[in-house]
């Protein structure tokens, strides 16, 4: 067993880390940056240390100043989170060599899938359906070109690392093309330090849905699930819910043809520990491997709600080496679970980040209703991290239920002091076609649209 961890993050995770270690009887040490000082996981893991100043860059992603932090606080491990380092191989090999427990993939599982460029090649020889596209690094405009030449427009250029959104452009033509082709390569570098993009077909209308995995080190792999992210903004995501609606309602043989595909990729990249194998879905049932995701996901929370699971605890099992009893019938499924991620947003405003020092706030609770969040009243958000600040997940025996619960908490959650998604998710759990499942990726848009028209009338 550990005795002390050591939480490479911050914010919400970095409190749902600290919570699944108290319930296993270890010890946590928190790192934060100067800006971060009076953050909730500060306040509660059992140590804590200051790593640097407000710019991740110069604090969460320093790799020297989290080992000195591990060594001075003599750790046994050390738990990325998601974000920062968290899918960083050449981190999971310093901790290893320095003899602290990293708590995720291999470093060698990581190589394998070290970049979606890679993983579609990975999952090319693994026999998944990959979308036509280049088979690696896209080198100049006349590469760009000739391959958007030979599988058709629309395209899709995308940052080979990172995730988020970031880096990745829709062109619908030569000239779009290259217009997209640099602010993504530029984008890309800034966000990833990788300015590395490859080009693949656009699938229009399309379900975002992804797959928990969990392999034990042993050579067994299982998936736990679906989770359908369709509900999203930029590419990043504000509404999850699992089962899919769409697999549910249409398609319920996607289910075990997409598991059996993600267990594929994860059994040739040899994986281990917590992991998410994203998939894209067209209209008619084809699906196309998007990434894998070598973390623990945001939205792991509704996939323990239905399986019953801790996923964070089944890590911390794993990566000490516990042996698991790994079998589907291990985690059944049962009822059905939403999250709502809450951003310091102004969704009316192209959502833009909203940070500032929250007056009050009021967190719903009730049967079926769950928070992780790491802000209080009167905490001051830094407009250095991420914008999300707490996710709000319900539970039901089935979709109406978990949808009902969902309306009910936002309408009771309450933050003053800064602007916030809470309103756009209350009109998006109101919204026909989603109470119907039917709904795709440019669902937000098309909702944004309508609520902005209604805002404008009201105020008129």
């Amino acid at each position: 067993m550990f005795e002390k961890i050591l939480i490479a993050n911050r914010g919400e995770i970095a409190v749902r880390i600290i919570r699944a270690c108290k319930e296993l009887n270890i010890r946590t040490v928190a790192v934060y940056s100067e800006i971060d000082a009076n953050s909730m996981h500060v306040q509660l893991a059992d140590e804590a240390i200051c790593i640097g100043s407000a710019s991740s860059s110069d604090s969460y992603l320093k790799i020297d100043r989290l080992i000195s932090a591990s060594e001075i606080t003599d750790v046994d491990a050390i738990h990325p989170g998601y974000g920062f380092l968290s899918e960083n191989a050449h981190f999971a090999e310093v901790c290893e060599s320095c003899n602290i427990k990293f708590i995720g993939p291999t470093a060698e599982a990581m190589n394998a899938l070290e970049d979606k460029a890679i993983s579609r090649l990975l999952a090319k020889k693994a026999g998944v359906p990959i979308p036509p596209g280049s088979d690696g690094n896209i080198k100049d405009e006349k590469d760009a070109l000739d391959t958007a030449k030979e599988i058709g427009y629309p395209v899709m250029i995308k940052a080979i690392a990172g995730g988020g959104g970031r880096g990745m452009r829709v062109a619908h033509n030569d000239i779009s093309l290259i217009k997209g082709y640099y602010n993504s390569k530029n984008e890309a570098e800034k966000a990833f330090g990788n300015p590395g993009v490859y080009i693949e077909k656009y699938i229009e209308n399309p379900r975002h849905i992804e797959f928990q995995i969990l392999g034990d080190g042993r050579g067994n792999v299982i998936h736990l699930g679906e989770r359908d992210c369709s509900v999203q903004r930029r590419h990043q995501k504000l509404v999850e819910e699992t089962p899919s609606p769409f697999i549910e309602n249409k398609f319920k043989d996607l289910r075990k043809k997409m598991g059996k595909a993600a267990i594929k990729i994860a059994e040739a990249a040899k994986y281990n520990n917590a992991g998410t194998v994203e998939f894209i879905v067209d209209e008619t049932g084809n699906f196309f491997f998007l990434e894998v995701n070598k973390r623990i996901q945001v939205e792991h929370t509704i996939t323990e709600e239905v399986t019953g699971t801790d996923l964070v605890k089944l890590q911390i099992m794993i990566a000490m080496g516990e042996p698991l009893k790994l079998s589907a019938s291990d985690f059944p499924s049962k009822g059905h679970s939403i999250e709502c991620r809450i951003n310091a947003e102004d969704p009316f405003d192209d959502f833009r980040p909203c940070p500032g020092t929250i007056e009050m706030y009021y967190s719903p609770g009730g049967r079926g209703v769950r928070v992780d969040s790491h802000v209080y009243g009167g905490y001051t958000i830094p407009s250095t991290y991420d914008s999300m600040i707490g996710k709000l997940i319900t539970y039901g025996k089935d979709r109406k239920e978990a949808m009902d619960r969902m309306s009910r908490a936002l309408s009771e959650y309450m933050i003053t002091g800064i602007k916030t998604t809470i309103p756009f998710q209350q009109a998006i759990l109101q919204d026909p076609n989603f109470r119907r499942g039917v709904y795709t990726t440019n669902f937000v848009e098309q909702l944004l649209g309508g609520v902005r028209r209604e805002l404008i009338e009201e105020r008129a």
